[in-house]
């Protein structure tokens, strides 16, 4: 068999589990109750050991429970993903107004990012090609969180343990002579972001670049995304700081965020 007939048929083979699997999926979705295997079998079509071979993958990824042996229910790990997709919809859809906003009054990027794991994700920005000179993030563009504003404000609000463990597993690693590659340093500095309310980026993350970043929070208090302001360094002004944090913070009102008395 020719190379490319070879990779044309594990391409072909790989869509069908995953068409199987969602068919699975979507059987299960039609029963408030636990369906035995059999039922599965019938509902989709599939042969009972290819279904039982597939459902056993999804329950050790969660995406399946086994309620008890034969039987099997969707699995927590749909309702996790599917409440991360729902919060960074609503995020979007709250922010986008305001971003444009913000962007109009700075005629700098204005950008939108949540955390996944040790790096930030930037999921929305708001510019114009109109506006000059401009650093203009990537949608789906990733950064670490200790080297970027946003990402610092995700780690201000984690336990000390937490921040130790991630300096542990990323080592810290910087891109240029500014960045903070130091524990010691790197707590001091989220210590001075939870007194202030916002983050810096010093051209951390990359030379001739700054960012500051706001936290948006939702109803329940979380820390679920940050705005940010990207700029060349010498073209960000200290005073737009005020202003984004009142972007942010009416962003959180609108995800129905009630700010704590002090």
């Amino acid at each position: 068999m020719m190379k490319s007939e070879l990779t044309t048929t594990v391409s072909k083979t790989s869509i069908q589990v995953i068409e199987r699997m969602i068919s699975l999926l979507d059987a299960l979705a039609h029963y408030p109750d636990p369906v035995s295997l059999k039922e599965l079998s019938k509902m989709t079509g599939l042969h009972p050991s290819t279904a039982h071979r597939i459902l056993n993958d999804m329950v050790l990824t969660r995406f399946v429970d086994r309620a008890e042996p034969g039987s099997y229910r969707l699995g927590m790990r749909l309702l996790e993903l599917g409440n991360i997709v729902k919060s960074r919809l609503s995020v979007r859809e709250a922010a986008l107004d305001f971003m444009r906003i913000l962007h109009r009054k700075t005629q700098q990027t204005i950008n939108l990012s949540v955390r996944q794991g040790d790096e930030i994700v930037y999921i929305d920005r708001a510019f114009s090609e109109r506006s000059g000179m401009q650093v203009v993030r990537a949608i789906g563009g990733r950064g670490p969180l200790h080297l970027t504003s946003t990402g610092k404000l995700f780690l201000s609000v984690d336990e000390p343990k937490a921040v130790r463990a991630y300096a542990t597993r990323t080592g810290l690693t910087g891109h240029n002579k500014n960045s903070i590659t130091d524990l010691g340093k790197l707590e001091r500095e989220l210590s001075l972001i939870r007194a202030r309310g916002y983050a810096r980026d010093n051209e951390e993350l990359e030379l001739g670049v700054r960012c500051m970043a706001a936290g948006i929070r939702d109803d329940s208090g979380k820390l679920i995304a940050g705005l940010s302001i990207s700029a060349p360094a010498d073209r960000l002004q200290d005073d737009w700081v005020e202003d984004l944090i009142q972007t942010a913070n009416q962003i959180s009102a609108t995800l129905g965020h009630v700010p704590q008395e002090a």
